[in-house]
């Protein structure tokens, strides 16, 4: 987890959040062992902005990858920052209900979840399988 914690402290020290002043970072990793990391990026427009993971996600994605086996997310706290509810549906997407979500704060983990503790009773991909 040490790999997905440093590249998600470096994602959130480049997050563009001149708005909010919330830097948020993410890392990924992959069904094959890579990582890939994401930060939040606001605009002017604020509905445009984009979060860590979606940029976490995008990065894994343009890599060739589709399956999320673990995610780290890191915010400034105090409070314990989890993925928002649209970030939840983009992760179950690539990932299953058992995925390790990883909060972490400044100083590091402070609680791990799995996305189905996040996001009960889901709709993924399987719904939309043809039988």
């Amino acid at each position: 987890m040490q790999d997905l914690l440093e590249l998600a402290r470096r994602m959130m020290g480049r997050a563009h959040a001149p708005y909010s002043k919330f830097h948020v970072g993410a890392a990924l990793r992959a069904d094959d062992g890579s990582i890939h990391g994401g930060c939040n990026v606001e605009n002017a427009a604020y509905p445009q902005g984009t979060c860590a993971e979606a940029g976490a996600i995008a990065a894994m994605v343009a890599a060739g990858r589709t399956r999320i086996v673990e995610c780290l997310v890191i915010g400034p706290g105090p409070d314990l920052i989890t993925p928002c509810g649209g970030c939840r549906q983009k992760l179950r997407e690539f990932a299953r209900d058992d995925l390790p979500i990883h909060l972490c704060g400044p100083d590091g983990p402070v609680r791990t979840v799995t996305l189905g503790e996040l996001f009960p009773m889901s709709f993924g991909p399987h719904h939309l399988a043809k039988p």
